[in-house]
């Protein structure tokens, strides 16, 4: 696409700057309608800009950009020509005014008259400890307008070295590869990296983690003078905002349209700067920002690689970041760092500030008991759904957290029931309704689509396909479903993303074969979710999403478990570097699934020994993480008890915890072959019989 004013004079591209379009719009008014009938522009398009945009200044903005796009050679007399017609020479006294401004010598020298660089930067601050000093808290979905006090309860985010790429975009890669970096990390202080002179910042962080809380605590230290002193400016940008101005072509119009109240005509090159943006990997065209030699035709890009020049931070989602660092190759004043969310006192602060106290028992509880709670208790996203699922239970529930599938289940059903259904109705009595059924089947299916089509976002023609009577129903999706406008309209994304997993895992449970799912490529992220689907338990909320799809037979369900284990244990290897890896997903999927060891079980277990040499094996090792932990004991439980003997024990690790210490013991009763790469001391070692071969390495160790 063609720049918005590539096709302008020199002289007609300054008059119709961004800052003009900004400034005009905002004195049309209601008006906006009948200036673009003078302007020519066809009822149709202004039928759609009405549609599009809720407020006046916006549809004026929206029409004035329609009609530079349209008009071959736009002029300042035709402007003025139709605001006659309109017999508006209020107007016409106002394009004056702003034109003339545009153009004053003081102006394009780099100050406004009445605002120099202390002004301004009084002025940012002022706005920020406004704006910035309460958020919304991370609720379900970041809807419910819950405030947090950035200033007074804060709870501090733990921050680590993130010098180890990731570069995997699936969404449960991501978050295992979080709960694996949990398991062993060094925090850095919240000094060390704010108080620094650094001239480039990255921060990464799993969707939830707290990333957009730690950039505006940064805003109102800065606005207190406590970080940053030597910086004069400080302006925080969202990618999410920013994807709506994808024709702004210089930095000082971006800023026009973020700071149009503060912020008049000025050129930041001659003042000290840093720029904030935040959500990376949320910006459309981060493609074409991450690699320079990509050819792009939209100019916020340049304006966003123009930004590199200045101090700069920036925040994103972990691959986001690790692939956008590799511009960075020759900067050595560069910082990499990673959000991992609160640590045991931060949720224990977390819960002492954000739960009522009549509350605080019950949460404390389900927390300590539950492992999955445990274990995502460090994410402010799934803490706050937590705490505020269990406050309204009032009941400690361990089958709410059981699984990792629970969890989402949880928060998925209590967002519908309290943002989209809106009422105090049970859960069973919202799904006895044929339409809610429906509801949730249609959204499952916009998260398969774009799943499979590796899409985060979508456009206005795609979502009419998934929608029937798009114009009336539209509306009704908002919540899950966020609807963000641009220039050229309208795109759409989920609000947040691992969310979008989850009901890709429902609709393929739902709609799918077990044949299809093994197929697809793509689905191999939600494997284990959709195994926590057939999860056949009454007390789970489980039960209410697996029949959203009255065609599928009950016949296909009862072999659908076991369809999946079968494939994925054909898939098991003893000769690959990553065979331990294999075993764990399949523990993980069977530990999901909450299954029993019934004889279809058995009988791909039997398979296993039979065709493999050694049979099953478990490993525990310094990377390995509780939830992990946790899927290996459920498996071990069921093949002990079934008489059946392990072929394999690795042990790579000397400080065990009391998890993983009771999978040792448990392997350790019948067990062929152990292998201890450190030696180590603990008690429980009651085989029942005899192990056949014991390795005890100890080559790398000093034994005094």
């Amino acid at each position: 696409m063609s720049q918005l004013f590539t096709h302008l004079k020199k002289d007609e591209t300054t008059v119709f700057s961004q800052a003009f379009i900004l400034k005009f719009s905002d004195s049309v008014g209601v008006d906006w309608r009948t200036l673009g009938r003078w302007l020519n522009i066809g009822e149709n398009y202004l039928d759609i800009i009405d549609k599009d945009n809720s407020k006046s200044d916006e549809k004026a903005y929206s029409m004035l950009t329609k009609w530079l796009k349209m008009n071959g050679n736009p002029t300042l007399d035709e402007l003025k020509t139709a605001l006659k017609e309109m017999k508006r020479m209020d107007l016409i006294k106002i394009v004056n005014e702003i034109t003339k401004t545009s153009n004053s010598p003081e102006i394009s020298c780099g100050f406004s008259a009445n605002k120099d660089l202390s002004r301004l930067s009084a002025e940012l601050k002022k706005y920020y400890l406004k704006n910035y000093g309460k958020i919304n808290e991370l609720q379900p979905l970041l809807k419910a307008p819950a405030n947090v006090d950035l200033m007074h309860k804060f709870v501090d985010l733990c921050i680590v070295d993130a010098a180890k790429p990731q570069t995997d975009a699936v969404f449960s890669v991501e978050r295992k590869e979080f709960l694996k970096k949990q398991m062993s990390y060094t925090p850095i202080p919240y000094s060390n990296v704010f108080m620094q002179e650094i001239s480039v910042i990255l921060i990464s962080g799993i969707a939830g983690i707290g990333k957009t809380w730690l950039l505006r605590k940064c805003l109102l230290d800065w606005s207190n003078d406590l970080i940053w002193k030597n910086v004069g400016l400080v302006f925080y940008l969202e990618c999410r905002r920013i994807n709506q101005y994808e024709n702004i072509s210089n930095i000082n119009d971006l800023l026009s349209v973020f700071y149009k109240d503060i912020i008049s005509n000025f050129n930041i090159s001659i003042h000290t700067t840093l720029f904030i943006i935040d959500g990376l990997d949320e910006f459309k065209f981060f493609n074409e920002l991450s690699n320079p030699e990509l050819k792009c035709n939209y100019p916020i890009v340049n304006v966003l690689a123009e930004i590199q020049n200045y101090k700069h931070l920036v925040a994103g989602r972990v691959y986001a970041i690790d692939q956008y660092q590799t511009i960075y190759t020759d900067c050595s004043d560069k910082l990499t760092i990673q959000i991992m969310g609160f640590n045991d006192n931060g949720v224990a602060n977390y819960v002492e500030n954000h739960v009522i106290e009549e509350n605080k028992e019950i949460v404390k509880a389900t927390l300590k008991e539950s492992p999955i709670a445990k274990a995502m208790a460090s994410v402010p996203f799934y803490l706050s759904s937590m705490c505020k699922i269990i406050s309204d239970s009032k009941t400690i529930n361990k089958n709410s957290f059981l699984t990792m599938t629970d969890l989402y289940a949880n928060i998925f059903l209590y967002f519908l029931r309290k943002h989209i259904i809106k009422n105090n109705q049970m859960i069973y009595q919202i799904m006895e309704n044929d339409s809610n059924k429906k509801y949730i089947l249609n959204i499952c299916k916009i998260a398969f689509e774009l799943l499979v089509e590796n899409k985060v976002i979508f456009s206005k023609e795609e979502f009419q396909t998934f929608v029937s009577d798009f114009d009336k129903n539209e509306g009704n999706f908002f919540g899950f479903i966020e609807k963000i406008e641009t220039d050229l309209g309208c795109y759409y994304q989920f609000a947040h993303l691992t969310i979008m997993e989850f009901c890709a895992s429902v609709y393929a449970y739902n709609c799918l074969s077990s044949e299809e799912i093994m197929t697809n490529e793509k689905l191999k992220s939600c494997l284990s979710m959709i195994c926590g689907l057939s999860n056949a338990s009454q007390n789970s909320l489980l039960k209410f999403l697996v029949n959203l799809n009255p065609s599928k037979r009950s016949h296909e369900k009862s072999i659908f478990l076991y369809s999946i284990l079968d494939r994925l244990s054909k898939s098991l290897s003893i000769s690959s570097d990553d065979s331990f890896n294999d075993f764990n997903f399949f523990y993980e999927c069977f530990y999901e699934s909450q299954s029993s060891f019934t004889d279809k079980i058995k009988s791909i277990v039997d398979e296993i020994n039979e065709q493999l040499f050694g049979g099953w094996r478990i490993s525990i090792n310094d990377g390995k993480t509780f939830y992990a932990t946790s899927c290996d004991n459920y498996f071990v439980n069921y093949y002990i008890k079934s008489g059946r003997k392990l072929g394999w024990l690795s042990v790579n690790k000397n400080i065990l915890s009391d998890e993983e210490k009771n999978l040792l013991i448990r392997c350790s009763i019948n067990v062929r072959n152990v292998v201890f790469y450190r030696p180590i001391n603990f008690e429980g070692w009651k085989p029942k019989d005899k192990i056949k071969m014991l390795f005890i390495l100890i080559s790398r160790y000093l034994i005094t």
